[in-house]
């Protein structure tokens, strides 16, 4: 039975999640690329509630969906997602007494879906023959329309997605860069949403003006570069099938790209040499902040985002052997160590 919260035991409820969200470490990871030593800056984002940066999103949207009266107590929350913000939603709507329904890509890892249905949400799968990710924002927009009590988070163009990083995620980094004693140069995430980059990039050049905000996407997929889905990738949570109505392309810097095997590469090293457990979207996000590092110069301050666990890869590529290719980056990358500051 689901017991649907009142409005003011909501909001006790949204306060105690987000002491479980945010304020995550940030990591300064040691390196050396084809013999030259070097660092980057990540935030390690699996500390959060569900384990991934998507429970920043979430509450941020549900908090402010609440303050302006737009979701009502027993309300059904519905979202198109690749997985982690399923997870966040179905998390959080759980907490707050409301049931959830998520409409996902039939071909994201099993943990994701294992993982929503434990909060008690339902998935309804999505078959590239229905539409794929597009199919499953579709259906989501239908279901609302024909039901009533619904709310639709719209991850993809709500502005409330880009404030949780600009009010949240953006001023935790540059306190950690000042507890670092270095200021950032240039900031980097993949795009799923493009939250992350737009919120974070904001912040940062708020108080750096001239700090370099690239957006990443999959080299297999470049649909960022085309403005449509070209190729397939397997690096799950970004690069999903269009350009989301939150990225401005215009006022961000140039796309970097990064091979999905390279990312898993790359994944790989940092669980196996730093202990860092870390998905495949992190490992891509590394090997384009390192890209930047060469680009800038060894003494600029690059940052990016360790976006979630392996946890949730463990029956994918992650877990398997990956094939090496001339054009990698990750073979030359040699790990040394990491410092963490709150």
């Amino acid at each position: 039975m689901t017991i649907h919260a009142s409005a003011p035991a909501a909001s006790r409820t949204i306060a105690a999640i987000r002491q479980l969200v945010g304020n995550t470490p940030l990591l300064e990871v040691l390196y050396r690329f084809r013999g030259r030593e070097r660092r980057l800056y990540a935030k390690y984002e699996s500390m959060n509630m569900t384990g991934s940066v998507k429970d920043r999103m979430a509450c941020h949207i549900l908090a402010e969906a609440y303050a302006q009266e737009q979701l009502q107590p027993g309300a059904t929350i519905v979202e198109a997602s690749s997985g982690n913000t399923g997870i966040a939603f179905a998390a959080l709507g759980a907490a707050l007494g409301h049931p959830v329904r998520i409409y996902m890509p039939d071909w994201m890892s099993r943990e994701r879906t294992d993982l929503i249905r434990s909060f008690g949400a339902e998935i309804v799968p999505v078959s590239k023959a229905e539409g794929g990710f597009l199919g499953s924002v579709q259906l989501a927009e239908r279901f609302a329309r024909e039901h009533e009590g619904v709310f639709l988070p719209r991850q993809f163009e709500n502005q409330a997605n880009v404030r949780a990083h600009a009010s949240g995620t953006g001023p935790e980094i540059l306190l950690q860069l000042e507890a670092f004693g270095v200021r950032p140069a240039a900031f980097l995430a993949g795009v799923g949403t493009g939250g992350t980059v737009m919120g974070v990039g904001r912040a940062l050049r708020a108080a750096f003006p001239k700090v370099a905000v690239h957006p990443l996407e999959p080299a297999n997929s470049p649909t960022l570069r085309t403005g449509h889905k070209v190729g397939s990738h397997r690096i799950q949570g970004i690069s999903d099938e269009f350009v989301p109505a939150v990225v401005d392309l215009a006022w961000l810097d140039p796309v970097v790209d990064v091979w999905d095997g390279d990312a898993i590469l790359m994944a790989q090293a940092l669980a196996r040499t730093l202990g860092l457990a870390v998905g495949i979207s992190s490992g891509a996000n590394f090997l384009g902040a390192a890209q930047l590092v060469e680009r800038l110069g060894a003494g600029a301050a690059v940052v990016t985002v360790f976006c979630d666990s392996n946890k949730k890869y463990l029956t994918t590529d992650l877990c398997r052997d990956e094939p090496v290719r001339d054009e990698y980056l990750a073979p030359e990358v040699e790990l040394l160590g990491f410092r963490a500051v709150r």
